[in-house]
């Protein structure tokens, strides 16, 4: 089932079959939105709607969470995310100009997808994984020191797949 990117009814299904699934259901709100961002790839304002109505919870409530925890995504990304740590390690060892280099050769800014919905940017904060500064992330796959720097490489590899 592809639900990636799209709003389809079987996809809220999918995620109904889900949230019914759990037998407490106060404190479940994270795993939820864990859930529908993997269903859907990304939590707009009808799937946030609708996981307040089925945990009985504001709006507000979904949203505040959703906004405040920078792994959740209320835009689509692309097939092949791409994200720059922009913690200390990393920039200081050329993660901006890594990321500048993706923003020039993909013709989109950090926060953005291309047009045929191949690759999105983001900057994080921090991976966690100083000793191979700087890192990428393309999806779960991670390149650090040389090969981060590889940006034109790197975008070979994924375009097209």
């Amino acid at each position: 089932m592809a639900c990636k990117n799209e709003l389809k009814e079987s996809c809220f299904k999918e995620l109904d079959e889900f949230i019914l699934s759990i037998e407490d259901k106060q404190g479940a709100l994270i795993s939820v939105l864990h859930k529908a961002q993997e269903i859907f790839g990304y939590l707009p304002k009808e799937i946030q709607e609708f996981v307040a109505e089925r945990l009985d919870l504001s709006l507000a409530k979904v949203y505040g969470v959703v906004s405040f925890y920078s792994f959740f995504t209320m835009t689509p990304k692309g097939k092949h995310p791409v994200s720059v740590c922009m913690g200390t390690a990393c920039y200081v060892r050329g993660a901006g100009k890594v990321l500048e280099d993706f923003e020039k050769q993909l013709g989109i800014s950090a926060g953005e997808t291309t047009v045929d919905g191949e690759f999105s940017i983001d900057a994080l904060r921090c991976v966690g994984a100083c000793g191979l500064a700087p890192v990428v992330l393309i999806g779960e796959d991670v390149f650090g020191k040389d090969e981060a720097k590889d940006v034109a490489g790197l975008i070979a590899k994924y375009r097209g797949q």
